[in-house]
């Protein structure tokens, strides 16, 4: 709900700070005396169109500032604080200025933000019913979503049952559709994937083969070179002629001389130590490389011209599946998987019909549902608001409430939705908004959200004009009803008459000081006396005359039996 709004330059007002509190708060005052200017100054916070003319005699801008209790999941809270607004512990603070030349600034819990952030916001906030334009429930979807909400918890089950099964057969016939219109299409892309899944699974590449493939060929390019050097190292090391000398010979031969004497000297231990060392890790390396030569005449059983046909085949598949041996195999994979997806076969498109056919099936059955439960709530619904109208001055007047059933399937069902109303007796239904004064349609407005209140989370209602054109006993029935609607929601309503503002559980009066060269307006929480004053001025247009406070204090009394 709005907590306070501070007005400073706008129009009469030249500072004001209002502080509401829950339920019902009525505003009066002398006509002319600035009542319409706290309803411009929360339009500019809701992001209507500023004007430079509203800005006060003498000054350079009009600032407006707002602040607003909300419950920390609130909708709005969500839209501020995504746009960079900081809010804590749910309190949002609005501000506008707007500057003598026309230029306009919004600041949205500290941060400036566009224009167009405030009107989202304000339709969180409030709900303003004045003139034609202002009316919250004239589109269709609006109506609609009204009647969903008054019919209850059990439709909104029905609802959302109904509309998983409406995505999901929505779902199936895109599928179902691009299965027929690409069929084409994805019986080449099938074609050919299934060419290059048979290419590959014949030539069966193996994880690093390429890499294998190299280095065996280089071996195999230059084996003659490899066999001659090994050959020659091995017979350095350990020849097979007879009394040649070779490195393991010699170094037997220093290990045994230095042995015949090493009795005679230890010193001689650690020469013969490493001699020994010496000759095992020749006889080492001489074994390898008698390996290394044994492997070169068998290797891999492939010959150089078999193996650099193999990498032939490997790199046409390289170049023409990703570049690498890794994507080729990676190819082989996500291409069966993709394979499966292309499945167009007619046994699978029997399938997803056979499924869109079912899913449709059960939507249009919860449709049903869903049409006759709208009908129902339907003439509760007006049935109740007519009974509302009754005793708002609109005796004759009917609110229908239209439920139309058609063929087309949605995400909210096969119904279009009409709030009509009948003016007089036997008058043809037309749409709410159309043909009505402002007035009319302010208390047509209240009869609904009076009754819409009780199913929904209603925002702050700020209502002007309600009581334009009626008087008497029919505008004590008008303030009961907003003081019923107060009970679900903050209310803020501008009146003239003192039977509505008797009902406030909060009473603002707005006063106009001027003399020759100064007017200026202020805003005034009344108390009991000056309550009771002011509600007298509202009667007789004397605040001290005695009758009319009698009259004033009936009324309150009136209105603290039906508020408690």
């Amino acid at each position: 709900m709005i907590e306070e709004l501070q007005i400073r330059d706008l129009g009469v007002i030249q500072e004001a700070t209002l502080s509401f509190h829950p339920g019902l708060t009525v505003l009066t005052g002398e006509t002319g005396a600035g009542k319409t200017m706290v309803l411009t100054a929360l339009g500019l916070l809701l992001g209507e169109r500023s004007d430079a003319g509203a800005v006060r005699k003498g000054s350079n801008q009009t600032s407006v500032e707002g602040r607003w209790k909300l419950s920390p999941e609130h909708e709005a809270v969500t839209k501020a604080t995504d746009a960079g607004a900081l809010v804590e512990d749910g309190e949002l603070i609005l501000a506008r200025t707007v500057a003598i030349d026309g230029k306009s600034r919004a600041i949205i819990g500290g941060r400036s933000a566009p224009i167009g952030l405030l009107s989202e916001l304000g339709e969180q906030l409030v709900v303003v019913h004045g003139q034609a334009d202002q009316i919250r429930l004239k589109s269709a979807a609006a109506q609609r979503n009204a009647l969903d909400q008054f019919a209850g918890v059990d439709f909104a089950e029905l609802l959302s049952s109904y509309g998983k099964f409406y995505q999901s057969w929505t779902e199936a016939k895109e599928v179902l559709e691009d299965i027929r219109t690409n069929q084409a299409g994805r019986l080449r892309e099938a074609a050919e994937l299934e060419e290059s899944l048979d290419f590959l699974a014949k030539l069966e590449p193996k994880p690093n083969e390429d890499v294998e493939l190299a280095e065996l060929a280089n071996r195999l390019t230059h084996t003659e070179d490899l066999r001659v050097a090994a050959t020659l190292a091995h017979e350095a090391l350990a020849t097979e002629t007879f009394d040649a000398l070779d490195a393991m010979g010699l170094v037997g031969k220093a290990r045994k001389a230095l042995e015949a004497v090493q009795s005679k000297d230890s010193a001689l231990d650690a020469q013969v130590d490493s001699l020994r060392e010496i000759g095992s890790s020749l006889n080492d390396v001489a074994a390898s490389l008698s390996g290394y030569l044994a492997g070169l005449e068998s290797e891999s059983g492939m010959t150089i011209d078999q193996v650099q046909e193999r990498r032939s085949e490997l790199n046409v598949a390289i170049k023409r599946f990703g570049g690498t041996l890794d994507a080729v195999m990676a190819f082989q994979v996500e291409g069966q998987q993709r394979l499966l997806e292309l499945d167009s076969s007619t046994d699978r498109i029997d399938s997803i019909e056979q499924l869109v056919s079912e899913l449709e099936i059960q939507a249009r059955d919860l449709a049903g549902k869903l049409s006759s439960a709208r009908t129902k709530a339907a003439q509760e619904l007006s049935l109740r608001v007519s009974e509302e109208l009754a005793g708002l001055a609109m005796s004759g007047s009917k609110l229908h409430v239209r439920v139309e059933s058609g063929d087309t399937l949605s995400a909210t069902g096969a119904d279009t939705v009409a709030f009509l109303l009948e003016s007089y007796v036997g008058a043809e239904p037309r749409p709410i908004g159309k043909g009505a004064s402002g007035g009319e349609l302010s208390r047509i407005m209240l009869a609904l959200e009076v009754v819409l209140a009780s199913s929904a989370e209603t925002p702050t209602f700020i209502f002007d004009e309600v009581d334009a054109g009626v008087g008497g006993a029919t505008a004590i029935e008008l303030g009961k009803r907003l003081a019923a609607l107060a009970k679900n929601a903050q209310v803020i309503v501008v009146t003239h008459l003192a039977q509505v503002a008797a009902f406030g559980d909060q009473h603002l009066r707005v006063t106009k000081t001027s003399d020759a060269q100064f007017t200026a307006s202020d805003v005034q929480v009344l108390d009991d006396l000056t309550r009771t004053e002011e509600l007298a001025r509202m009667l007789s247009g004397l605040s001290d005359s005695q009758a009319a406070r009698e009259n004033a204090l009936e009324l309150r009394k009136i209105a603290n039996e039906v508020n408690s």
